[in-house]
């Protein structure tokens, strides 16, 4: 078989599978496992340069809607009749499934159900854990800083924050993504503030950014501790890592 991955959740829905050496070719942004930094790059993941996907004769094309703009993706997709499925999780029950779906279109159903089985495992343990946690800080998460975009309800984010005994304090709005301003942030108290600005690598983030905005001290937090520098590839991607990223912030925010 030869695979085609067009964004970098799917390479690492891959990668869990056991499967990434029958990739041929990915997206620019798929940088993990490292094993991909040698198989040819098919463009940015909304810019896909479908003439090389064509030349790589791949038998699946592993596409996506995770991102505004990969339709016109599919839709090449479709007119050139390159053999594809697209995945659109939302949730982890979602990656859950789609580990299963990709295994049995690659004719391994087995991979899925062990690579989900194990999945559910890592992410009941963390909920297990949880549940015996008293204190559940409430969370604000940062996607974007200027103008502001958090998740809401209907975000794989907001079930991290339940997952790891604590609560977004977006998940009120009834939306994947919220723009918002800073003044209603503040109005909303989080215990902490997790920044993970999607396509920004965390040593580029600076606590600073937060600290400096008016109204700062209104939060009350007696160190910079509750700010929250997080890698973006563990949250922002509807990927297994996920379950990476969950165990860390369990960490983090019940020390």
């Amino acid at each position: 078989m030869r695979v085609i991955s067009l964004c970098p959740s799917n390479t690492e829905l891959m990668e869990y599978l056991g499967l990434t050496h029958l990739l041929a070719g990915v997206d620019d942004f798929s940088d993990w496992p490292a094993s991909v930094s040698g198989l040819p790059k098919l463009g940015p993941d909304l810019s896909i340069n479908m003439d090389l996907v064509e030349e790589l004769q791949p038998d699946m094309v592993l596409a996506s809607l995770s991102v505004p703009g990969m339709e016109k993706n599919v839709e090449a997709l479709k007119e050139r009749g390159i053999p594809h499925i697209v995945l659109n999780p939302q949730s982890l029950n979602d990656i859950e499934r789609d580990l299963i779906i990709t295994a049995e279109i690659l004719g391994m159903p087995e991979r899925g159900t062990t690579a989900a089985k194990k999945f559910c495992e890592r992410l009941e343990a963390i909920k297990s854990l949880a549940a015996k946690v008293t204190n559940r800080p409430t969370l604000y998460w940062e996607w974007w800083p200027k103008p502001i975009f958090t998740p809401g309800k209907i975000n794989w984010l907001t079930e991290i924050s339940v997952a790891a005994g604590a609560k977004n304090v977006y998940a009120d709005v009834e939306l994947a993504s919220v723009q918002t301003d800073w003044e209603d942030v503040l109005n909303r108290e989080p215990d902490f503030i997790c920044l993970a600005w999607v396509g920004v690598r965390r040593e580029k983030v600076q606590k600073n950014v937060v600290k400096k905005r008016p109204g700062y001290e209104r939060l009350n937090y007696l160190t910079d501790d509750h700010i929250l520098i997080l890698e973006e590839e563990l949250y922002c991607r509807p990927s297994p890592r996920l379950l990476d990223g969950l165990e860390k912030l369990y960490e983090l925010i019940h020390k």
